[in-house]
């Protein structure tokens, strides 16, 4: 069953709310995304482990793959490409998720194209032949082969 929890940002309640998708199955190079909605990380971090325990148990550790200087790519300009993708990985008492982290001024259609596509959620055909539909694939594909890596 899927996991997505990306709320709407039109209903006051939801602002406390992860912007988060995370696939039924975990044990994947990615298994899904969060998209902060400030640069401050630390911040929203509480409300991601507590969206997360119910799905992983207690959140034991979170290991990140970037040094703490290193900005996030930017994905809405070319170049990326060449940059670290952001991967978070988080071990519970029973299952483990490892998270792309899409930037928070990610533009919102790609955002949410990548939250879809990062935890296997279905996405309309009319949306496949979109530019977002794209680079949201070419950006998993780069976190998953990143994850992947033997040097990970």
């Amino acid at each position: 069953m899927p996991h997505p929890s990306t709320g709407n940002a039109g209903r006051p309640h939801d602002v406390d709310r992860p912007r988060l998708c995370v696939a039924s199955e975990l044990g994947h190079d990615i298994d899904g995304a969060w998209w902060p909605r400030t640069d401050k990380m630390t911040s929203e971090l509480p409300r991601l482990v507590a969206a997360m325990t119910s799905l992983l148990g207690d959140v034991t550790s979170i290991n990140v793959n970037w040094p703490p200087l290193q900005r996030p790519p930017d994905f809405n300009w070319g170049g990326w490409q060449h940059k670290r993708q952001h991967v978070m990985t988080l071990h519970g008492l029973h299952e483990c998720a490892n998270l792309l982290i899409i930037p928070y001024e990610t533009h919102n259609a790609l955002a949410v194209m990548l939250l879809r596509r990062a935890a296997n959620l279905p996405v309309s055909a009319t949306d496949h032949s979109k530019p977002a539909f794209s680079t949201a694939g070419a950006i998993l594909l780069a976190a998953q082969r990143q994850s992947a890596a033997p040097d990970n």
